[in-house]
């Protein structure tokens, strides 16, 4: 079986950003943002457009990357998210 690359250009943790969960480098915008916008009928090119178009394609499809990889961490976190208030 072939060893997985784990490692991600765009992806970073920080401690005291977004209480150290993962965040697209150099921003405070979550995998778990793009995800939970995704999961609700954006697309790649709209997060671009309407959402966060400080963003490239490339970020957007890492935080798809890290998500096949991570599923339940931005699970929990994008439903934890949908139901907070103060989100």
């Amino acid at each position: 079986m072939a060893e997985v690359n784990t490692g991600y250009r765009y992806i970073a943790r920080q401690a005291g950003v977004r209480s150290g969960e993962a965040v697209i480098e150099g921003t405070r915008i979550g995998v778990h943002d793009v995800i939970g916008l995704l999961q609700n009928g954006e697309t790649v090119d709209s997060i671009i457009v309407s959402c966060f178009p400080n963003l490239t394609k490339a970020q957007v499809y890492e935080c798809l990357a890290y998500y096949e990889d991570h599923r339940d961490e931005i699970n929990l976190l994008v439903a934890e998210q949908m139901t907070d208030p103060n989100a």
